[in-house]
């Protein structure tokens, strides 16, 4: 439930390479264990070797007679084992430096002193909101060349907000307390104990096993199997590598389809390319199935639009397109970009047997059935019953906790759900106070105005707006973090320009999701299924944009007549 580019992909790699010690597909017999010597244990062994070739002292294996009395023969052979390449210590490598790297600090700073000191204050704005401003532009820019981690990064440009007397201490550190937050926190937590229990691993088996006999069956199963799980478990990296990646990689191992190899065409390349673009759609689909879904809805809430019962109306509204996109997309790469191996016949033989082996679902998998289908539920008739999503998020992680599904060095050991929680309330708090104190309010008057200038309707400004939108995101390594750079003073700008709010916000939102399939560096399924080694990277830029486009005539075709259907405008 993904600074950018490099934290990414570094933090997407650690958590995915530790989830694919997992069983495969391919579950086989246990074979003999076999012990690799480590490199000290070679040394040591070699060293024994080489001086039993020669008598010891008090060695069983001369002649016990022959005594070394020779003060000199004892010198000679401790001298001869000093001169002994084996016996002389290695070189201490030159420790690397710490702390953070100088160039990308440097123009991260740069950037924030220039907007304050060398770019004249517009008269609007107050001297403390332009303060702010440069604040939070010189943490973006650090959050995208990443002088340090991201966490640190934001805790750093906060820090220089209270230092500098711009927000005071309370304000600085009030999104902390956010409900919207929170919840992404503890969507961490639940995908972790998808995985940890196997319901995902099992779900996308019996998919295989259903639809598995072609190719295109294959990832018709993986991909449907990811739509009815998305929901539950509100991360789209936890499900790619932790769930799909490992699936993908045995079957397409056993099919001859080997990462970095001409034969990654076979089938290993496809799978991979249709499951991360339809990862796009899937998690659009619902609004617990990503992060920045979440922060989306609370950053518009700030700017005035209120969305009523928020899962019901984000699932009507992206069901028909999202659905629509999730059904052509493996089809049209199937054409676009054809796997080798047409037909997989061995897959459901091999998803059965996988079946067999992990056996009955077990209490902890029931038990995470139950949890998520309560919360769900509570999602969707939580207003209603007046039970905040959060809320609802809370009781479904104490259940876990209570029934031993989770434990709380399970949660602890989440890095990115904590590391999530500095850097997010970072960046939703500063983008609030900017919205407070005008400065969201200055920049989307500027551009409503040059829009009016040259006579555009509100339908070619929401057009031009998601556009640019969209395409800025080239610039970023994550949806979360263009969300909180972006995402409010786009959704401002469309207000100005007369677009009506619910659909500009929720539009925003779709967006945020479709272009996290652009780039190998868009999002954190983006690293982790590009770093499985199947896919070149000139076809991850090629089949991104041209999905891209597929999926703007998709969402922009049906979109405007189901959107209009339901009274979004």
């Amino acid at each position: 439930m993904e600074s950018f580019a490099l934290h990414s992909l570094s933090a997407t790699t650690t958590f995915s390479t530790s989830l694919y010690t997992r069983n495969s597909l391919l579950h086989r017999s246990p074979g003999p264990i076999s012990i690799t010597k480590s490199s000290s244990t070679a040394h040591s062994l070699s060293t024994i070797r080489s001086s039993t070739q020669k008598p010891l002292l008090f060695s069983p294996f001369h002649n016990k007679n022959k005594i070394f009395t020779s003060k000199s023969r004892i010198l000679a052979l401790d001298q001869e084992s000093k001169d002994s390449p084996l016996s002389k210590s290695p070189e201490k490598p030159i420790p690397s430096l710490k702390g953070a790297k100088l160039i990308p600090l440097l123009i991260s700073v740069s950037i924030g002193l220039i907007v304050r000191f060398a770019v004249p204050k517009p008269i609007e704005v107050t001297p403390q909101a332009w303060q702010l401003l440069s604040i939070f532009l010189s943490t973006i820019a650090g959050l995208v060349l990443s002088p340090l981690p991201v966490g640190a990064w934001a805790f750093l440009g906060l820090t220089t907000s209270v230092l500098t007397r711009t927000l005071d201490f309370s304000t600085a550190f009030s999104a902390f307390t956010s409900e919207v937050i929170w919840l992404i926190v503890i969507s961490f937590f639940f995908a972790r104990g998808f995985v940890k229990t196997g319901l995902g691993d099992r779900i996308a088996t019996y998919f295989v096993k259903w639809l598995g006999k072609s190719t295109l069956g294959l990832s018709y199963g993986l991909t449907l199997s990811e739509a009815l799980i998305a929901p539950a478990m509100p991360s789209t990296t936890a499900r790619a590598g932790g769930i799909f990646l490992p699936i993908i990689k045995s079957l397409s191992l056993s099919a001859g389809s080997k990462p970095g190899d001409t034969s990654s065409k076979k089938l290993g390349s496809y799978l991979i390319q249709s499951q991360f673009q339809c990862s796009s759609s899937s998690s659009a689909l619902f609004l617990t199935a990503a992060a920045q879904n979440l922060l989306c809805l609370k950053l518009a809430e700030e700017l005035g639009v209120i969305i009523s019962s928020p899962w019901v109306s984000w699932f009507k509204a992206a069901s028909l397109p999202a659905l629509f996109s999730i059904l052509a997309t493996p089809l049209i790469l199937y054409k676009l970009y054809p796997p080798e191996t047409k037909d997989t016949p061995d897959a459901p033989a091999v998803a059965a047997k996988k079946l067999e082996t992990m056996g009955p679902v077990t209490r902890n998998e029931w038990i995470m059935v139950g949890t998520m289908v309560l919360a769900v539920s509570l999602w969707v008739f939580g207003d209603a019953l007046g039970i905040p999503s959060v809320v609802a998020a809370m009781i479904g992680l104490s259940i876990l906790l209570l029934l031993g599904v989770l434990d709380w060095d399970d949660c602890l050991i989440e890095k990115s759900a904590w590391d999530t929680l500095v850097w997010f309330a970072v960046l939703v708090g500063m983008a609030g106070q900017l919205t407070n104190l005008g400065v969201v309010t200055w920049m989307s008057s500027c551009v409503a105005k040059v829009l009016q200038s040259v006579s555009l309707s509100w339908p070619a400004a929401f057009g031009i707006l998601q556009a640019s939108y969209f395409l800025i995101h080239y610039l970023f390594a994550s949806q979360t973090g263009h969300v909180g750079a972006l995402y409010s003073a786009f959704l401002a700008m469309h207000l100005a320009a007369g677009v009506p709010g619910l659909l500009a916000a929720l539009a925003l939102a779709y967006n945020t999701n479709l272009f996290g399939a652009i780039t190998h560096y868009s999002s954190g399924q983006a690293a982790v299924y590009y770093g499985a080694g199947y896919v070149d990277l000139p076809d991850v830029f090629k089949m991104g944009f041209t999905m891209a486009l597929i999926n703007a005539i998709i969402w922009g075709v049906t979109g405007t007549f189901w959107w209009k259907f339901l009274g979004l405008y």
